[in-house]
């Protein structure tokens, strides 16, 4: 990790037994997933992705719920990329990642090339904004004619092994991915894609625990800015790679949170009361565990576990019976219930 952080980073999680890496990497792969789509303005389900992760990975968190197209088809391609780091990559292994994208073939109202290069039957690729018609035009990626050797040159790069620090290469791939722009759609997230892969074989391991499209996400005006700067200047990229290093730092901190929660929730599986709930109780409970938004009733608990009202009712009074969960203080209507967390 080039030095940074990269003892006191690997010092807080190697005491952790496999159980509570396991839930701390699947945390942060179901961050980069739903965080790498939010870059790109797509919001996806955060339970769905973690029920796809989990289910690919074969680990038994319980409460799995069913995942659209999309969320498989971006799980696929992240778990691709960082739990089969050290294969090859090849023109193919980039075309699958980028139909996984788009499994009906259209992003939004536009009809996407799928399994290939782009072809700029349009026009040039250019990344725009504003209206039509006075739009700025931030980038104007390299024609088609020179594609397929840029595209070439960069997986044999990325192929090869180097002298270079394999932190600065994820760096480097990242940029150079996006400056080629080989897709119609989707060259952001494959390009983070790319990275993860990337970071995964400068540290050896299908394990990570933080995310940097994460960091990302929180910086996402700055990203774009060094970016777009970087490509419209010469070919000195020394503020893209302080500024990626920089954010990796920052993402490295972020994980004491991460590991907070994690250690949070050992402590909870860990009390007596939770042996042998059933799988409904697990769903809301990891619900309530992952940051529940709101207020839990027993009217939601019923529509989201798809039962009666009266079977929501015993299933709360069991866990407040369980020392599990708490009455909060409004009563009548408004009862709402919180976990009874461990000191």
């Amino acid at each position: 990790m080039s030095g940074i952080g990269r003892a006191g980073y690997w010092e807080k999680w190697r005491p952790l037994g496999f159980k509570l890496r396991e839930e701390a990497s699947l945390q942060t792969l179901t961050a980069d997933v739903l965080k790498s789509s939010e870059i790109e303005g797509e919001m996806l389900d955060h339970d769905q992705v973690r029920s796809s992760i989990a289910r690919r990975l074969g680990m038994d968190i319980g409460g799995l719920v069913p995942a659209d197209r999309n969320v498989e088809g971006v799980v696929e391609m992240m778990l691709d990329a960082t739990q089969r780091y050290e294969k090859p990559l090849t023109a193919e292994r980039l075309f699958g990642w980028q139909a996984s994208l788009f499994p009906t073939g259209w992003s939004g109202m536009h009809r996407v090339e799928v399994g290939g290069w782009r072809t700029d039957k349009d026009g040039p690729m250019q990344v725009i904004s504003g209206a039509m018609g006075p739009e700025t035009v931030h980038f104007q990626a390299p024609s088609v004619a020179l594609l397929h050797a840029e595209m070439d040159a960069f997986i044999t790069w990325f192929n090869n092994a180097h002298t270079i620090d394999p932190v600065l290469k994820a760096a480097i791939a990242h940029l150079w991915f996006v400056t080629i722009h080989p897709f119609d759609d989707g060259n952001g997230r494959v390009a983070r894609a790319l990275m993860d892969m990337q970071l995964a074989r400068a540290e050896e391991t299908q394990q990570r625990f933080y995310s940097m499209s994460a960091q990302i996400r929180q910086e996402r005006k700055d990203y774009y800015k060094i970016l777009e700067s970087t490509q419209r200047d010469t070919l000195d990229i020394t503020a893209w790679l302080t500024w990626f290093l920089q954010c990796l730092e920052r993402a490295i901190a972020a994980t004491d949170q991460t590991l907070s929660v994690v250690k949070m929730k050992a402590r909870f599986w860990g009390l007596p009361g939770a042996e042998q709930v059933s799988e409904r109780q697990k769903l809301m409970l990891n619900e309530l565990l992952e940051g529940f938004k709101g207020k839990l009733t027993s009217s939601k608990w019923a529509l989201m576990t798809k039962t009666s009202q009266d079977t929501a009712v015993r299933d709360i009074q069991d866990l407040i019976d369980r020392g599990l969960l708490l009455k909060e203080d409004a009563g009548g209507r408004s009862t709402s219930y919180v976990l009874n967390l461990p000191g």
